[in-house]
């Protein structure tokens, strides 16, 4: 099962330390077509995370760990568009460094990043009283890093996709996750009873994906 872009948070209770930090892309949910509203202006969008799972060390020398010994893990959302001036395009091609194909720059597979290393940086923000890790750029990783030699994987890659649901996936999520997800129109135009799991393999290569 493939799924493409084509051109036409739920937080942790540990923050992520701002900074740079090693990464690696395990989950893609598709959340389906969502609204929001922006200086009056009132959008329904199609939206997907995207989710990182983080290895090293914060600057006081502690590992980046969850409270139960987990890798912290940072997520962002997007609108699933494909356009030249899409957030989600510069991001991964600012992850790639590497030009798009005509045949990519029409039409991408974003199945191809699941498993796939990089950089992220981290920046902090306030917002109502309260502290939030957000991912602000993603680049490649490093050649000296690679040589070290990567990170085993913690999280298996899973893709969410409201198409093809896999429903004991989707009882992992978060209860504001899982309403998000079953608030869109396209999850209740399914009528939702079946479970259909999905996984890929890890990619191994110079260029992530």
């Amino acid at each position: 099962m493939s799924f493409y872009v084509e051109s036409n948070q739920e937080r942790n209770f540990k923050n992520v330390p701002a900074g740079s930090h090693l990464g690696r892309c395990y989950r893609i949910v598709d959340l389906g077509s969502q609204r929001s509203e922006y200086m009056g202006e009132v959008k329904v969008q199609r939206k997907i995370t995207v989710y990182w799972e983080l290895f090293g060390e914060d600057d006081s020398g502690a590992p980046l760990l969850t409270d139960d010994g987990k890798p912290m893990a940072i997520w962002k959302n997007y609108t699933l568009s494909w356009s030249e001036n899409a957030n989600l395009r510069k991001d991964l091609q600012s992850w790639r460094n590497k030009p798009w194909t005509d045949a990519e720059a029409r039409r991408f597979d974003l199945k191809t990043i699941l498993g796939a290393y990089c950089m992220l940086n981290v920046i902090h923000r306030e917002s109502g009283g309260k502290t939030y890790a957000n991912v602000a750029t993603i680049s490649p990783v490093p050649s000296l890093i690679k040589q070290a030699g990567l990170p085993k994987p913690f999280n298996p890659n899973h893709l969410f996709m409201i198409t093809e649901p896999d429903m004991a996936l989707f009882e992992t999520f978060g209860q504001g996750l899982k309403e998000k997800i079953t608030s869109s129109p396209e999850w209740q135009a399914r009528g939702i009873k079946s479970a259909v799991p999905t996984s890929f393999d890890d990619m191994d290569d110079d260029i992530p994906f």
